[in-house]
């Protein structure tokens, strides 16, 4: 497999492969443009294509870029899965439809943030917003050391920094810093006061899409965290012994999970797949989070520190900027072929798993 045919270099080129490969399979595209333009002055939109019936009673959903950045790694699945011969023949046989969404935050794909234009981590803003939204104050705690007002930090924010962690311990500092927060518009993980755009238009395709199934499957591509080139499967379901179940039954017994401790991931609030139980409550609903991990945890906090900061700061020089951008991209897509290929790899392996778990319906 000639893995970096799949990968793209720009949303743009991202997009447009895409589009290419879902013509390709002879499926319609329906695009949900975005109001905003990309980086390049490019169009942006959230693609949703749909292979199989629209009344298939199981539905699996293949979807990328919920942290923009993070979509260069599963678009580049998509891709590849939309151009597989031998998946395309487990489909039909399978009779499971496949939704493939590329693309739930084509602002921060196209301009290499994690978060949408409101500067929200999208995966943190699933809440009844007309409800108390939660606290975090191991953030609040830290939230002027984690985005400090000059960049790179001052000895004194590095020094207090480490003092926070030698007392309480890095995975407490993880739990604090990425859980999500709602207190600081202009900081990480940042999970909103409102809906974002993203949001919206994902629960309208979900409404579109997702309510003639009697199961659901999900796998939403992600990047960043644990070892390089590994896809962690992350539990992504309520706390319910019945799903983990099901999960280990189609992904196997690596199934890492929130709520055990048992994932690199904190256990987070606002998460996005649960929009699944809401709009697809028809459905019996089984999900993972695909982690595919690049460069060591402090190293992906650090340049999301930075970019944080310079998102605060648009009077930063050129150079700065490019420097941080290319620290960006670097903690979220690793740009060699081995990384692509064992990328390719598992991701292909969890779809053609799911598939089968959802064709034999448990």
């Amino acid at each position: 497999m000639d893995a970096a045919s799949h990968f793209s270099r720009s949303y743009a080129e991202a997009r447009a492969k895409f589009l290419a490969a879902a013509e390709g399979a002879g499926l319609d595209v329906e695009s949900h443009a975005h109001p905003l333009l990309g980086r390049d002055g490019e169009a942006l939109a959230m693609d949703v294509a749909l292979q199989g019936a629209r009344d298939a009673k199981a539905l699996l959903i293949l979807s990328s870029g919920c942290h923009g950045i993070e979509g260069y790694c599963g678009s580049g699945v998509q891709h590849a899965l939309l151009g597989d011969a031998a998946w395309q023949r487990a489909l039909q046989a399978s009779g499971v439809a496949v939704l493939y969404i590329h693309a739930l935050n084509p602002w921060g794909f196209s301009w290499w943030r994690r978060t949408t234009q409101e500067n929200v981590d999208l995966n943190r803003n699933f809440h009844d917003f007309s409800q108390p939204l939660p606290a975090n104050p191991g953030y609040d705690a830290i939230a002027s050391l984690l985005v400090p007002p000059s960049w790179p930090p001052s000895a004194e924010v590095d020094a207090a920094l480490q003092r926070h962690v030698a007392a309480h311990g890095l995975r407490a500092l993880q739990q604090a810093a990425t859980s999500g927060q709602h207190d600081h518009p202009e900081g990480i993980f940042y999970g909103g006061r409102n809906p974002t755009w993203s949001h919206v238009t994902l629960r309208h395709v979900l409404q579109a899409h997702g309510r003639q199934c009697a199961r659901l499957g999900w796998i939403d591509f992600h990047t960043g965290l644990g070892p390089s080139g590994v896809g962690e499967r992350i539990f992504a379901c309520r706390d319910d012994a019945a799903a983990l179940v099901r999960a280990k039954a189609w992904w196997g017994e690596r199934i890492t999970s929130i709520y055990d401790g048992s994932s690199t991931s904190a256990l987070l609030t606002g998460l996005m797949w649960t929009v699944a139980y809401e709009e697809c409550a028809q459905a019996e609903y089984t999900g993972i989070a695909l982690e595919y991990g690049t460069v060591p945890v402090m190293e992906v906090l650090d340049a999301l520190r930075a970019d944080q900061w310079l998102e605060n700061h648009p009077e930063a020089g050129a150079a700065q900027r490019e420097a941080i951008k290319q620290r960006m991209l670097d903690a979220f897509y690793t740009d060699t072929e081995a990384w692509k290929q064992a990328v390719l790899a598992q991701g292909i392996e969890t779809a053609t798993q799911a598939v089968a778990g959802l064709a034999r319906g448990g």
